[in-house]
């Protein structure tokens, strides 16, 4: 009796509803969807077209922007669902918008750590550096997105069969499918291990070895400079990591722990559930926060977008300039015409 009864504590306790998940989730994605689009949008432009091809990380940064590009795209479908609770797309269009979400966030905790580690090799190794290839960085890019795109499949598909069974639900009401310990534990210590411990210590080296240089060395107040913007690119995608991330994988095992039932204790469970729903909110941030590492922490980037934006601007005004000269001579024409008119009766 006791062992029954605590099964139905757990049962009950995994199946207790977040209604207030669905306005965040909304609200979240409503804020994020025109400030991602627009900065990511106008980042790739810049990055592709106006910066110099021998620039540091570059190919890591086009790369980390396609990645939220994508996930940025998905957002309207989200929006709907979670505004109208209801699903009338495909199945597999569900599947790929729940795919893009995580292969979001670990793409761009590998393209961060990239970053992060080739700007503090540059800094440390710049006769080494002077040897690199884009052609590295073009061949990590695409091991990362192998690796990454092979190690989310499993997050879809836990989900599919749930999707089958209900063919108008999508995203947070679609419940896991039964899996064993093994391969949750798998499943945790690979997530957690490679996406977030490992970059952990990675970003965590870089900032010390960047900060560490910058008071050591007794340097020429160019070369000081440049050590200031790698140490600020380095905090940067310290910050985006530590906000955007941390809080999921901090809860992650946990969360895979409740839909094991391991736990009984309901105001664990519910804690766990609600905070796993605010994690995954914190982690759609990353969107909005990475190109401020492309504008503010790369001065290149920051001057081509202040040069060309420029242009644009005095284009604009030039325009709105010949409009209104166009206006002015349209109503001296009329005004030149109506005297004449008037001439013409009074002859």
């Amino acid at each position: 009796m006791g062992s029954n009864s605590t099964s139905n504590s757990r049962t009950k306790c995994t199946d207790l509803q977040m209604p207030f998940q669905y306005s965040l989730y909304a609200t979240t994605y409503i804020l994020i969807f025109i400030p991602g689009l627009l900065a990511n949008s106008v980042a790739l432009w810049v990055l592709c077209r106006f910066i110099n091809k021998k620039n540091k990380a570059i190919i890591f940064m086009i790369n980390l922007s396609v990645a939220d590009l994508a996930h940025v795209l998905s957002l309207p479908l989200r929006i709907y669902y979670y505004i109208s609770h209801h699903w009338p797309f495909q199945r597999v269009l569900c599947l790929l918008c729940f795919y893009l979400k995580y292969l979001n966030m670990y793409a761009s905790i590998c393209f961060l750590t990239c970053i992060s580690l080739q700007r503090c090799f540059f800094l440390l190794k710049p006769f080494k550096a002077r040897n690199w290839k884009r052609r590295y960085e073009a061949g990590i890019s695409v091991v990362i997105w192998v690796i990454v795109g092979t190690a989310c499949l499993p997050l879809p598909i836990l989900r599919n069969q749930d999707l089958a069974n209900n063919t108008e639900s999508c995203f947070a009401d679609l419940g896991l499918q039964p899996i064993s310990m093994a391969f949750s534990i798998g499943l945790i210590t690979v997530a957690e291990m490679g996406g977030f411990v490992l970059p952990v210590v990675i970003i965590t080296y870089c900032t010390w070895k960047t900060r560490k240089s910058l008071q050591e060395f007794q340097v020429p107040s160019e070369n000081t400079k440049e050590r200031k913007r790698a140490l600020w690119m380095v905090l940067m995608c310290a910050v985006v990591f530590i906000v955007c991330f941390t809080p999921y994988h901090i809860n992650f095992p946990f969360f895979m722990m409740v839909k094991q039932n391991v736990f009984s204790n309901c105001s664990f469970i519910k804690s766990t559930l609600c905070f796993h729903i605010i994690s995954l909110c914190l982690a759609n941030l990353n969107c909005c926060l990475d190109p401020i590492v492309y504008y503010f922490m790369t001065s290149e980037f920051r001057d081509q977008f202040s040069e060309h934006g420029g242009l644009v601007l005095q284009s604009c005004v030039r325009c709105k300039d010949s409009n209104l000269a166009i206006r002015q001579r349209k109503e001296d024409l009329q005004t030149i015409s109506l005297e004449c008119l008037d001439d013409s009766k009074a002859m």
